[in-house]
């Protein structure tokens, strides 16, 4: 790893973890809440709703909160089944009503046995002990754990056992663990280490890190994930995500100068 492609990480991390940088942002949705689970849900769910234009995902997701009289949590554990009705309008690219109506379920069968989500990604690992890839496979068959699940609903919660990067968990974990110092991220989680957390790996993080020499895999996927992130950590050992900002914020720029 070079110095110099250090520098330029540094440097476009401070340029783009800037309060400035949510309004434009899916993480623009958790930041309209203070209680714990209503960022949770809200993020959760912006999260797995990211893929396209960050425009298009935006309103997506307060349109979704809309639905919800802007309280999900109130809403998902105190509806009627009539107030489901309208939840059965949403709809975000392949996302259809059927995915919301488990997701609402999953999420009223959770909260009636636990404070916070936090809890669904530790699966009986320590924080010394934990991985990413751990958590994430056994989140997979947890969240699809109640009966009737739909079949279509499984491709929206990725398993990195069968290669996903899982960049929306990935993306989700971040926002929830990384420290707030920055007012970017929310810090909420502490039983989390960051340094164990994986780099959400999209088209435009895969761009920029090949043009740096941070990722040599062909192939977009968790293999792929694990090796952008350990040449990530040689620059930050206890926190190699933070580059996500950096390597994002260059890639989704118009003619970026790498030098």
């Amino acid at each position: 790893m070079t110095e110099a492609v250090q520098k330029l990480l540094e440097r476009e991390f401070n340029r783009y973890h800037q309060t400035d940088f949510i309004s434009s942002d899916p993480i623009s949705i958790p930041h309209q809440f203070s209680k714990l689970q209503d960022i949770e849900i809200s993020a959760f769910w912006t999260a797995i709703l990211s893929w396209g234009k960050r425009s298009s995902i935006i309103n997506s997701a307060n349109h979704l909160l809309d639905l919800m009289d802007r309280a999900p949590f109130d809403f998902i554990m105190n509806h009627k089944e009539a107030d489901l009705k309208k939840i059965e309008t949403f709809k975000h690219r392949t996302f259809q009503p059927e995915d919301s109506l488990y997701f609402i379920a999953w999420f009223r069968w959770y909260y009636t046995h636990h404070k916070s989500l936090e809890t669904a990604f530790l699966q009986n690992q320590s924080s010394e002990k934990w991985t990413a890839e751990t958590s994430l496979h056994h989140f997979h068959h947890y969240f699809f754990s109640l009966e009737d699940v739909p079949q279509r609903t499984k491709k929206h919660i990725s398993d990195p056992m069968k290669g996903s990067t899982c960049k929306r968990l990935n993306m989700f974990l971040r926002w929830m663990c990384r420290s707030r110092e920055g007012g970017v991220d929310f810090g909420l989680w502490k039983n989390i280490p960051t340094e164990a957390l994986m780099i959400p790996l999209d088209v435009h993080v895969e761009r920029v890190a090949r043009k740096l020499g941070l990722l040599k895999r062909k192939q977009r996927d968790w293999t792929a994930v694990k090796e952008l992130t350990q040449n990530l950590k040689i620059m930050d050992a206890q926190d190699p995500v933070k580059f996500d900002y950096a390597l994002f914020g260059m890639g989704v720029m118009e003619n970026q100068v790498f030098y």
